[in-house]
């Protein structure tokens, strides 16, 4: 449904908000709402671990291109659903289950392939108030409060992607109306 182009990778380089190393840090700031959505295998396992599990959280089984370490894997819950999307794109099989896993409440979405852009749409499919959580490689894990400025961010990154865009909005609850060009 949608591809990243070689000349937007830099743009996923700088974390869109802040960083953390302690998962305990991460759920009392400000920020860490409802639902809490979880893209990554290492951030899930740090919050099932921290006693926050996730609302949703978007798993593939690896880390930095790399099977998760056994104890990761351990602490993982087994997926609900399971979807294929190939790396650095958006599958419309992706979009709709986390669309549904949001209508559903918690929900393991398994992911064949590749979930590192899964941040983007859950960003303009979760509600007002509720945050997102990813890895930054080497960091941490970054926490995006959904607000209408990271909603803006979201659909301007995902707006520049190669594809069905419009479609890509329209299934996530967005449309090109809101700011998308």
């Amino acid at each position: 449904m949608l591809e990243l182009p070689d000349d937007l990778r830099g743009a996923f380089k700088e974390p869109l908000g802040p960083v953390f190393t302690d998962p305990a840090a991460l759920l009392a700031a400000d920020g860490a709402g409802r639902p809490l959505i979880a893209v990554g295998d290492v951030v899930t396992a740090h919050l099932v671990e921290a006693g926050r599990p996730p609302d949703v959280a978007v798993i593939d089984g690896k880390t930095e291109r790399h099977a998760v370490a056994d104890e990761v894997a351990r602490s993982l819950p087994a997926p609900d659903v399971e979807v294929t999307n190939p790396p650095a794109t958006l599958s419309e099989e992706l979009l709709e289950a986390l669309v549904a896993a949001l209508d559903d409440g918690p929900t393991v979405v398994g992911v064949d392939g590749e979930e590192d852009l899964a941040t983007l749409p859950a960003l303009l499919a979760a509600p007002l108030g509720g945050a997102v959580v990813y890895g930054q490689p080497g960091e941490g894990m970054v926490l995006v409060p959904v607000t209408e400025e990271s909603r803006a961010t979201a659909r301007d990154l995902l707006s520049r992607m190669a594809g069905e865009v419009d479609a890509a909005l329209a299934i996530l609850g967005d449309s090109a109306d809101s700011g998308a060009s």
